[in-house]
């Protein structure tokens, strides 16, 4: 049983492990241009592990930015995974503590993403599978980050050759195989446009609010259809 679990979870995650290379490279080399040592850019891998975390990091480091800027910037990036944990909490609640501190170091974008879709095709939840997804994932990303950091030394300006569409396309991956309704096609429209007006009038809180309109915009399109729903069904009685 363990094996064919290992097995789901090391293939069900590794294309998301492969597309993610890209944004890997960018970040070791983005680490090396801000100042970092070899151990220390690799550090911010091992430790850290959020990409999108990171990124952000360097590039207000590199702006010369403050540890109140650093930490509300990461806060407000990071506050998806408060959402991720709201869904996995009913699967966890029988981990012990360690296992839940673990699970919680692992649980990327990556890792809930492919854990969800299994979840939605009827097989249990797999304390396993998530663990071996979420570490796959974890090596693909240092042994990218190292790879950034060895050309970060070797050529410079490396995040000029346009890497960071890797991140867009890493979430793009994400986000198009759970677009299976109207509720959920609603939510992704509303959210992205908002995160994109908000981003061209550089609006701070921008991917909170796109995150609270795009749950507004799904929740009262399900309300909607629920009501429809419950309508047409009087009507015909």
């Amino acid at each position: 049983m363990n094996n064919s679990v290992s097995k789901a979870g090391f293939f069900d995650v590794l294309p998301l492990s492969i597309a993610v290379i890209p944004w890997g490279v960018l970040v070791g080399s983005l680490a090396i241009e801000a100042g970092f040592t070899n151990w220390q850019a690799q550090a911010l891998s091992a430790i850290v592990f959020a990409g999108s975390a990171q990124i952000a990091i360097l590039t207000l480091l590199s702006a010369g930015a403050g540890i109140v800027s650093q930490a509300t910037t990461v806060g407000v990036i990071s506050s998806r995974h408060l959402l991720y944990a709201a869904v996995m909490r009913e699967h966890m609640s029988q981990l012990s503590r360690i296992q839940r501190l673990i699970f919680g170091f692992v649980l990327t974008d990556e890792m809930f993403a492919v854990a969800v879709a299994r979840h939605q095709q009827g097989i249990k939840f797999s304390y396993h599978y998530c663990l071996v997804s979420g570490f796959t994932f974890y090596i693909f990303w240092n042994l990218a980050t190292f790879a950034g950091i060895m050309l970060g030394n070797q050529i410079p300006n490396l995040d000029q050759l346009g890497l960071e569409f890797a991140i867009a396309a890493t979430f793009i991956a994400l986000t198009v195989p759970g677009i299976k309704n109207k509720p959920v096609l609603s939510a992704v429209l509303v959210a992205g446009i908002v995160s994109w007006i908000t981003q061209l009038y550089a609006f701070t809180g921008g991917l909170i609010l796109a995150a609270i309109a795009g749950m507004i915009a799904g929740y009262t399109v399900e309300v909607l259809q629920e009501r429809s729903t419950t309508h047409n069904e009087g009507k015909q009685q």
